[in-house]
């Protein structure tokens, strides 16, 4: 039989043509190469706080007030990071309204690899602060694109699970910058400082990205939402002919039900009318304390571990432990993730980080290896199970003529919200110690549970279009 006997003659919408796709190779290759993109990303936000302890160690970076502007170097290195990604999320997302995913995916990528890199060059702190706020700003673009991107291209059956398989590729760099950072730092490799070359990692992706851009498609929901009908019908055509092939089989029928998505730009205020103010506001919420929780503990970690008497070395030590649950498990997630409310999904990480959280504070030098590692893997996947669960939620929420737009402005407050928060740990764990820094988190990881719980939509085995 022939692919051309193999397709479905009908074509009701673009739309209801991609959700009736099956989960072939092909699909997942696609997923496996957005998450590639992805990968860096995760690697540079991943990378605060092993660089911040190199850079501490070279003495490039000052503990408390005796760092740049009388301020504590790590917090301000964590304040340019967010203060990147933020006006990243909120003032150039829009542009993957607008060019297209794919592009978008492209440029962000080169443009934060190559700012990394000039930044690994840097002997002040001036200089790495203000190379890591350019790199940060691509960053913040790519992560919103990858998003809006995958939601796209995956069928509806799939979609919590193309997110949570995607998760799982994207956190494999927290493995590899935690390994990187304990055999690197503090010390030297062929005379370059260890921190040096954790910062010369990511110019890799922007040698590969031209590969991994050729074997990407646009997406077809963005091509239709902006009018490009035929070109829509052309791309989504090749990526039937792909599923049909690998099945050997006619491809499901398509759902009729599903409608077109309104062609042409769409307002910007749309996103403040019935029904999407009301997710708006939530995710505005939840974001300016899910950032607290998470990267309170993601970016802190060594630090608190550090006041609580634990050495540098073992601080990092323990990070290689933990880091391993970010990407493992996701993949144990996949198994719910299209079977369960994405929102009550939320609510879970969130509780689970809060509660294991609380118990990291207890934890000193001579507590039990075993026992903290494996707490500390707990909050890592609470963390996790969150992570995946909004990134899936949030580019579910809006249309597609204005989703990068949507979720890079409701996305940008997590952003803002870690430029201030890394002040404000700073401060709690100067007055209050480590307890008061770990209380502080599982108490913001409360108010996430409770504003998704009290105000999420449902989205579960919905087409993007009837959500």
């Amino acid at each position: 039989m022939g692919v051309s006997e193999i397709l479905t003659t009908q074509t009701p919408s673009i739309a209801a043509r991609l959700d009736r796709l099956p989960p072939t190779r092909y699909v997942w290759s696609l997923v496996a190469l957005l998450s590639f993109g992805a990968f860096f990303e995760i690697y540079d936000i991943t990378l605060s706080a092993p660089l911040s302890l190199g850079l501490l160690a070279t003495g490039i970076f000052h503990q408390g007030a005796r760092g740049l502007f009388g301020l504590s170097d790590q917090a301000s290195f964590i304040a340019v990071t967010f203060g990147g990604l933020w006006i990243g999320t909120l003032g150039f997302s829009a542009v993957a309204d607008r060019l297209g995913r794919r592009p978008i995916f492209t440029v962000a990528l080169i443009w934060y690899a190559l700012a990394t890199l000039v930044m690994g060059l840097q002997s002040t702190a001036i200089g790495i602060d203000l190379w890591r706020f350019v790199a940060s700003i691509g960053v913040g673009v790519e992560l919103v694109a990858i998003d809006c991107y995958l939601a796209e291209l995956m069928p509806r059956a799939v979609r919590g699970r193309a997110f949570a398989v995607s998760t799982s590729i994207q956190f494999l760099s927290a493995p590899l910058v935690a390994l990187l950072a304990w055999w690197l730092i503090p010390g030297e490799r062929l005379g370059v400082t260890g921190w040096r070359w954790l910062a010369f990692v990511p110019a890799v992706g922007a040698v590969l990205v031209w590969w991994v851009r050729r074997a990407l498609p646009e997406s077809p929901r963005w091509l239709d939402s902006h009018g490009r009908s035929q070109e829509a019908d052309r791309v989504l055509a090749g990526i039937e002919r792909r599923v049909a092939t690998e099945t050997g089989r006619p491809l499901p029928a398509p759902d009729d039900a599903v409608s077109d998505p309104s062609h042409g730009p769409a307002a910007t205020p749309s996103m403040w009318r019935p029904p999407y103010r009301r997710r708006t506001i939530a995710l505005i919420v939840f974001h300016v304390f899910q950032t607290v929780g998470y990267y309170g503990f993601a970016n802190w970690l060594p630090t608190l571990l550090v006041s609580q008497g634990i050495t540098i070395t073992r601080s990092l030590g323990y990070g290689v432990a933990i880091a391993l649950a970010p990407p493992l498990a996701p993949l144990a997630f996949a198994l719910v993730a299209d079977r369960a409310e994405r929102k009550w999904l939320i609510v879970t990480g969130a509780l689970v980080a809060a509660v294991f959280g609380l118990a990291l504070s207890a934890m000193t030098q001579h507590s039990n290896f075993a026992l903290f590692t494996v707490i500390g893997a707990l909050v890592a996947a609470g963390n996790s199970l969150m992570s995946l669960a909004y990134h899936t939620y949030q580019s579910e929420l809006f249309p597609t003529a204005i989703r990068a737009r949507a979720v890079g402005f409701v996305y940008s407050f997590s952003r803002l919200s870690a430029v201030f928060s890394g002040y404000l740990i700073a401060a709690v764990l100067s007055a209050w110690g480590s307890v008061g820094v770990f209380v502080l988190i599982s108490g913001a990881m409360v108010v996430v549970a409770t504003v998704i719980a009290l105000f999420g939509p449902r989205t579960r085995g919905l087409a993007l279009e009837r959500i």
